[in-house]
């Protein structure tokens, strides 16, 4: 998510680079991208799941000050999620979540390393086309840290700018729908078929208990996060399930580490909760 307060570059990917290169050079026996292919989930959920994003893919949450201070990310929503899909015969999940990534940076890199890979978006359609048609769900969480940063919003003084903001806006829109989510749709599509579901989430406001003045831009950008995605996959209402617009929010308390630490990231319980809507919506 935000690559605000207490955010670690904890960006080693040991073991899931070494399964990407098992695929990178496997035989892609993939169709060309194909915006107008049509879902296919007769076989319902696949062998494989993987999840690309930001902090909250990743499962970030800011150090506990114990002694020795806790910082773990076992219990972020992909593993909670997976539980739910192991259920239904899922064997296993690639997490590429990146701390910090913004839609430009899983185009382009420059964050996390996936190397040989440039980017996130080339080892996930690496991965996709080394394991065409046994990859599904495929979950998406972007667009925080393009909307809400520093440059936009300032969470100090509640102000909100505004050419900032709608130029972000325009280039999260055109990086979904132009190249991130054609091309994962176009690694999915197998002879004309789309053989994986993506599905992707919208965002809680962890400010909007500080600056209520931010649900309504929250509002704009998952707005713009469910039109891009159609056509492609679908929308998780997230903020919905973190209580929606209203303000004072106390969900904000209960499901993030806002009212205790500072930090905008989900705890436990709200990685739990995002697990669950993801969930409802794929079984």
């Amino acid at each position: 998510m935000l690559k605000g307060a207490h955010i670690y570059r904890r960006l080693v990917l040991t073991g899931v680079l070494v399964v990407l290169m098992l695929f990178a050079f496997a035989p892609a026996a993939l169709a060309a991208s194909n915006h107008n292919a049509q879902p296919d989930w007769s076989n319902g959920l696949k062998q494989h799941y993987l999840a690309l994003g930001d902090s909250l893919a990743y499962g970030y949450q800011p150090c506990l000050l114990t002694s020795p201070p806790t910082c773990s990310t076992a219990d972020g929503y992909v593993p909670d999620l997976f539980k739910s899909l192991q259920s239904e015969g899922v064997k296993d999940y690639l997490n590429l979540g990146c701390p910090g990534e913004t839609s430009s940076s899983l185009i382009n890199g420059g964050i996390c390393p996936y190397s040989p890979f440039s980017s996130q978006l080339a080892a996930a359609v690496a991965y996709l086309q080394g394991n065409a048609g046994k990859v599904s769900p495929v979950t998406l969480d972007v667009g925080a840290n393009d909307m809400l940063n520093s440059a936009n919003f300032n969470p100090s003084t509640c102000v909100v700018n505004q050419s900032g903001f709608w130029t972000s806006l325009k280039t999260l829109d055109a990086n979904l729908t132009g190249t991130i989510l054609r091309e994962l749709k176009g690694a999915l599509t197998v002879k004309g078929r789309v053989t994986g579901e993506i599905v992707m989430m919208n965002y809680y406001d962890p400010l909007q208990n500080i600056c209520p003045n931010s649900v309504p831009y929250s509002q704009i950008i998952n707005r713009h996060l469910a039109n891009d995605v159609r056509g492609f996959g679908s929308i998780v209402n997230v903020f919905h399930a973190f209580g929606g617009p209203k303000s004072p929010n106390p969900n904000i308390c209960t499901l993030t580490w806002m009212c205790s630490v500072g930090d905008i990231h989900a705890n436990n319980k709200g990685y739990s909760v995002i697990a669950d809507t993801f969930a409802d919506a794929i079984l």
